[in-house]
């Protein structure tokens, strides 16, 4: 997540939902500036962890453009994450003690039909203008993966959520990412309508996920409607311009990288050789980071 304050924005995101510093302070990544065009600049990045999902926070010098106010959600740069409460009464309490923070949704968190699913969400915005969503399902039908195992209020990310404008053209790409489709709803309704402040939402959601790995998962958001959804066109250090980030083994990162658009790749050294890491749009302008893998990275989100 592009940002101009590094650290105050950890500080939200450990005060609101419990992460947890990956480490002391910032660290500059030359690799990371070089991979967005942006040479003559410097990015530091400060890690923060919940649970087994790793969100990266990337301070640019000089800074780009602040997130835009009022992006609708079918706009495609209206990119958010789904943080799990395992009480979401309790986790919402805490959340508005917390200062800076922007509501989306009207009258707090909705319970979604049958139909959607029957979580309970609620989304809003970052002191910086990211657009997050706090989600709990209903008792007895929590996923395996969120059942509760500990007394943390927040339990993790279960998914990276992008609007798109034609589900079928996004979910051909992401097949190239191996991701496939495990889930597709149609979200209609008051509840719906309140969850994202906009009259009349009707929305496809399809989950795509990675096989045996069902978070974190990517999902894609296709609101029907005239809307004027065209292609996503950022800077690269504007904070609007989020990454979703994924690790591939041996040569997938060719077989990945080779047939797109607007791609930059960029060979970094470590400590054990050298890896690469690749920037790539996808068909809606969303920005994808492809690295080789590193075992210290596995959960990153």
């Amino acid at each position: 997540m592009i940002c101009r304050e590094a650290e105050q924005l950890a500080e939200f995101y450990i005060r609101a939902f419990g992460f947890v510093h990956v480490e002391d302070s910032p660290k500059s990544d030359l690799g990371f500036a070089e991979l967005i065009g942006f040479a003559n600049g410097q990015v530091r990045f400060k890690s923060l962890r919940l649970g087994n999902q790793v969100i990266s926070l990337a301070e640019t010098q000089p800074p780009g453009r602040s997130y835009p106010k009022d992006v609708p959600n079918w706009d495609p740069r209206f990119q958010h994450f789904a943080i799990v409460a395992s009480d979401m009464a309790a986790a919402y309490a805490n959340l508005q003690a917390v200062p800076n923070w922007t509501p989306i949704s009207i009258d707090g968190p909705q319970v979604l039909p049958p139909s959607s699913g029957r979580v309970t969400a609620f989304k809003f915005r970052d002191p910086e203008g990211h657009p997050l969503e706090l989600l709990a399902f209903p008792r007895g039908a929590t996923p395996a993966q969120w059942e509760v195992k500990s007394g943390s209020l927040c339990l993790g990310i279960d998914h990276s959520a992008i609007s798109v404008t034609d589900t079928s053209r996004s979910v051909a790409f992401y097949s190239r990412l191996r991701l496939a489709r495990t889930a597709s709803t149609l979200n209609v309704g008051p509840e719906q309508e309140k969850l994202d402040n906009l009259v009349g939402a009707v929305v496809e959601v399809t989950a795509l996920a990675i096989p045996m790995q069902a978070v974190p998962h990517v999902e894609l958001l296709c609101y029907r409607g005239k809307s004027d959804r065209r292609e996503l066109s950022t800077n690269k250090n504007d904070v609007v311009a989020t990454q979703l980030v994924f690790q591939v083994e041996g040569d997938g990162l060719d077989a990945i990288v080779a047939p797109s658009h607007d791609t930059t790749i960029c060979r970094l050294s470590s400590v054990e050789g050298a890896r690469l890491r690749a920037l790539l749009r996808d068909p809606d302008g969303h920005l994808l980071c492809i690295e080789s893998a590193d075992d210290a990275l596995s959960q990153s989100a």
